[in-house]
């Protein structure tokens, strides 16, 4: 199956308006961090022995809490990174106004290691060198591995909260709803909300749908085990 079209308008829409690495792993990032550690305080308390009031009202703590501080960490570091970005593109144009031959040379040596040489290698770097928006950002992706889309810092912040809020709630619904056996139960959601993760993660992978969900199991079981293990310490 075809993942996009090929003919002209089709390659130029897409080449023309590319979309990033959008925002699959602020998702993933959120939705993993929230079901880990809200689980692993539902874990920890119920080591502990304390009541389920005591484990709703830390857990919708640390779903509300957490999940905000790890949006605004998120929003404050890809804000980091786009202005780091254009702190490189004015470099790019100082150099490219005071050193415009290591300027070209520079090019030049980025469009030969994509392959081209002779006359063609020649030819192209003449003519990126003559736009200085060509230029600064083809540097930019050749020395600095920076991307020519800008990811959108309140929509990765936004992405990462939604997800945490969500997978964060579930582990605590046994205990809102009063159900019996509720640390049984928020442990089997918890466990296929991990494996879901994973399992949806691998639609952007080349690993088994399977494979990912159970390393995404493992990694939040054994968060769990050892919050409920460190809690059980205190079980009075």
């Amino acid at each position: 199956m075809t993942e996009h079209g090929h003919s002209q308008a089709e390659v130029e829409q897409r080449i023309g308006a590319p979309q990033g690495r959008g925002y699959l792993r602020d998702v993933v990032y959120g939705a993993i961090d929230g079901s880990v550690t809200t689980f692993a305080i539902v874990a920890g308390v119920a080591g502990a022995g304390l009541s389920p009031f005591i484990i709703v009202a830390l857990g919708f703590a640390n779903v509300l809490a957490d999940g905000f501080s790890m949006a605004v960490g998120n929003y404050s570091g890809t804000k980091a990174e786009l202005d780091d970005a254009e702190r490189l593109r004015a470099v790019e144009r100082r150099h490219l106004r005071d050193h415009p031959e290591g300027e070209r040379r520079e090019i030049r040596e980025i469009l030969r290691l994509k392959g081209l040489e002779g006359p063609v290698l020649e030819a192209a770097t003449d003519a990126i060198f003559k736009d200085e928006e060509a230029s600064v950002q083809l540097m930019l992706e050749g020395e600095y591995g920076i991307s020519s889309v800008d990811p959108h810092p309140f929509h990765a912040a936004l992405a990462t909260f939604a997800a945490f809020l969500v997978a964060g709630v579930i582990p605590l619904l046994p205990f809102v709803f009063g159900m019996e056996n509720a640390f049984r139960l928020a442990s089997i959601l918890t466990a296929f909300v991990f494996f879901g993760i994973g399992a949806l993660k691998s639609r952007w992978a080349l690993v088994p749908w399977w494979r990912s969900g159970l390393e995404t199991l493992l990694i939040g079981g054994v968060a769990a085990l050892i919050a409920f293990g460190v809690g059980s310490l205190f079980n009075v």
